[in-house]
């Protein structure tokens, strides 16, 4: 599904259609999540683009916390040993279509933030949020599945923490999945001790 248009809160839709739903294949199963277009549509826009592109196939989980979050989308973890894991991101330089119009990505890659001015989405169990470094404009192509209520990384919670992650989307099936990936045994730097591969990752 080639996406082209993002969709903005309280506007009507251009192609009203519904949510988009993605498929994560991984070497232990797959697990599927609705994609939040209709409230985060700059950030779902990035993601379907770099998914489109064939991004994260092939990719590795990189950090894996049980009673935590997996994380994934970092192009340094094909390598599933590679000491730069967790470090990358987009293409620099490169470009997203978003509600008809095209959004430049950072000269590093990453994407223009879309909080604080969207819905106030919870880092629940089994969503999907976007990792960054703290400061501001620092998203890019990774993200992270919370396996547990995360409220201090909603980005609304400073007097939880520092942290900003918005979430963009929920996974809908396979939970059980993504629970086997987040008990896998790790090593001494969160890396699972048996690499875990997305083998391929689509939108439907």
């Amino acid at each position: 599904l080639q996406i082209t248009f993002c969709f903005f809160p309280g506007k009507s839709n251009q192609l009203n259609m519904a949510n988009p739903t993605v498929s994560f294949e991984t070497s232990l199963g797959t697990f599927t999540a609705e994609l939040f277009l209709d409230q985060m549509p700059s950030t779902v826009s990035n993601f379907v683009d770099l998914v489109n592109a064939g991004f994260y196939d092939g990719l590795h989980f990189h950090r894996v916390i049980d009673g935590f979050m997996l994380q994934f989308g970092c192009p340094f973890a094909r390598d599933a040993r590679s000491r730069q894991a967790g470090t990358g991101g987009p293409p620099p330089g490169s470009n997203y279509t978003c509600m008809g119009k095209t959004v430049a990505r950072m000269p590093d890659g990453s994407m223009p933030d879309e909080f604080p001015n969207c819905p106030r989405i919870s880092n629940e169990p089994g969503t999907l949020s976007m990792a960054n470094t703290g400061a501001p404009n620092s998203g890019g192509s990774q993200f992270f599945v919370n396996t547990v209520h995360n409220d201090f990384l909603d980005f609304w919670r400073s007097d939880l923490s520092e942290s900003q992650h918005p979430v963009f989307g929920k996974v809908k099936s396979g939970m059980d999945i993504v629970t086997k990936i987040g008990k896998t045994p790790t090593d001494q730097g969160d890396a699972p001790k048996t690499p875990v591969k997305m083998i391929k990752v689509s939108v439907a």
